[in-house]
């Protein structure tokens, strides 16, 4: 398995280790409900160390990056960062990324752990304008600092302003007395605050200084557990489980992110706009349970009759909400909010609501 460059401190910590996508990463610390309820109300810091990033630079940055991915690269401007998809020439998608924008000619790409190998090799098979590509996933650290109180705690680390930074913005920055640090308001939780990148070797420097800076803000150390359990409640997309190769953004929800502006000639983009146009089978929605109740990924959805609708694709208790809530690929016309669908749980049918993400209220 392998490990990032904070996988001692963990331990130390007492970080309960799991295996996620081939590497060595604490599923909890204290426990998934009290580290949830830590984001959603103060702030947590999680080890992303196993994401990738790849850099795209030269005079055909731009057409590769804009040629490879779904959403219109021609209207991020430097310091922006856009989320995005990779979509396989199939009409699915090899993976959801982030694309920074660090000037015409200088792109970051952002992809899943699992995803690194296959990625790289699908960006490289579509480089037919000789643009560099640089995979420097094994020598970079991420930390997500998310939050409501993170951007004011994280402003103790740097004499930059970042407090006031937008949603989906980044600065090149000195961090911790470290400089030439990229700093984002990015996130998978909801809840607002940073993400931070670094050369392996300030990894531990920076985990021991943000948590030290939080500490009076009541930060807490957050495994993937409830990772996982915020960008549910969130009704964020988990790549394997809610989007895959077999899966079209349309069909995902992600039409927002597919954008058919002129000129933005990405592939696929005749087979998306003609799913738009015409609509598609199934669409990927959100339910809330109407017992108590936890839907599981794999877990049939059905009608009021026990026909087949679909499948749940991501589903927990909400530690925020107390109830059950999930994602499922349903079938029209069930995917209407508000409709009545079933989750067949140990052969029982258990009603639910077909309901829109985020399912937290601030």
């Amino acid at each position: 398995m392998k490990k990032t460059a904070l996988n001692a401190m963990h331990r130390q910590m007492g970080g309960k280790m799991v295996e996620f996508a081939g590497w060595d990463m604490p599923v909890q610390f204290e426990g998934i409900s009290i580290e949830h309820e830590t984001v959603r109300k103060k702030l947590g810091v999680f080890d992303v160390s196993h994401m990738g990033e790849f850099w795209v630079e030269g005079s055909n940055a731009f057409a590769l990056v804009q040629k490879v991915t779904t959403n219109d690269v021609a209207a991020l401007v430097d310091g922006k960062v856009q989320y995005s998809c990779l979509p396989n020439g199939k009409g699915g998608i090899v993976d959801d990324l982030l694309v920074y924008r660090f000037n015409k000619e200088k792109y970051l790409l952002v992809v899943n752990a699992a995803n690194i190998d296959k990625d790289w090799a699908h960006i490289n098979a579509q480089n037919d304008v000789n643009a560099k590509l640089t995979n420097v996933s094994d020598e970079t650290s991420q930390l997500a600092v998310q939050g409501p109180l993170a951007l004011q705690a994280m402003q103790m680390l740097t004499e930059t302003p970042v407090t006031d930074m937008p949603y989906y913005t980044f600065k090149v920055l000195e961090f911790a007395g470290v400089p030439n640090i990229i700093f984002s308001t990015t996130g998978y939780t909801g809840s607002g605050g940073c993400e931070i990148y670094m050369p392996n070797q300030y990894a531990e420097k920076f985990y021991k200084a943000v948590l030290e800076a939080g500490k009076s803000f009541g930060i807490k150390p957050i495994g993937l557990g409830a990772r996982d359990t915020l960008r549910l409640e969130s009704g964020f997309c988990l790549y394997g489980n809610d989007i895959d190769d077999t899966t079209s953004p349309i069909e995902g929800g992600l039409g927002w992110i597919t954008k058919f502006t002129e000129g933005n000639n990405f592939i696929d983009r005749h087979l998306f706009e003609e799913q738009k146009k015409n609509g598609v089978q199934k669409r990927l929605k959100g339910f809330v349970m109407a017992e108590k109740a936890v839907p599981r990924h794999g877990y049939e959805v059905v009608d009021a009759d026990g026909n087949v609708i679909g499948k749940v694709t991501s589903g927990t208790m909400s530690p925020y909400t107390h109830k059950g809530i999930g994602m499922a690929y349903v079938t029209k016309p069930y995917w209407k909010e508000g409709s009545e669908i079933y989750i067949k749980i140990r052969n029982k049918q258990v009603k639910a609501i077909i309901t829109r993400p985020p399912f937290f209220k601030d």
